[in-house]
């Protein structure tokens, strides 16, 4: 069984804290994986006395995945989870709502971060704490997304604000809409986030 698969991150992926906590998981992967590529190398050295060996290729092999996790990890370690004062300030507000928080969509301009979205029908709403978030080129990435898995008609708006986005939401649970587009928004959005 893969390592990897032993410690899957899609079941995590949009809970509260999954940034810290899979930031943790990528340091601790890419020291193991570089481990074990410098432990095989050491290991064909002092075996063979030379390092022309059978297990230093295996080594040099085994650095692949391992620098493939050294690049995951250094993305993890840009972005922060929302902040524990801020999450219990919007759990207050978006009960009954499906969530996903610690989102990091990534498109070939730019990285988006968004510490919470709540989606409801059509709606999407999101909270961030990113100064610089620009909410035009966002709003263009994740409608190109969601109409490649044909979801059409949505709306989106990001506040950076947390009492406007909790007011939002407020008014987001009082929305009659029809909520079965929730489950494949939210698929979607996690199948495209960090």
């Amino acid at each position: 069984m893969k390592i990897s698969r032993m410690f899957s991150n899609d079941s995590f992926k949009g809970t509260k804290n999954y940034l810290n906590t899979q930031k943790k998981y990528e340091v601790l992967r890419t020291v193991i994986y570089f481990g074990i590529s410098l432990s095989l190398f050491a290991a064909g050295w002092i075996n063979t006395g030379t390092k022309v060996n059978l297990l230093t290729i295996v080594a040099v092999l085994g650095c692949l995945p391992a620098s493939k996790s050294a690049v995951q990890m250094i993305m993890y370690l840009r972005y922060r989870s929302l902040s524990a004062n801020d999450a219990q300030t919007i759990e207050k507000h978006s009960e009954g709502l499906s969530t996903l928080y610690d989102m990091v969509f990534t498109s070939y301009e730019r990285n988006y971060s968004i510490g919470h979205l709540a989606v409801k029908g059509n709606t999407i709403v999101g909270y961030t704490t990113d100064s610089k978030f620009d909410e035009k080129s966002f709003y263009s990435h994740i409608d190109q997304i969601l109409k490649k898995d044909n979801i059409k008609g949505t709306s989106v708006k990001i506040f950076s604000d947390l009492k406007k986005y909790t007011a939002r939401l407020e008014q987001l649970k009082e929305l009659d809409t029809e909520e079965t587009l929730n489950e494949s928004i939210m698929h979607t959005l996690k199948s495209v986030s960090l």
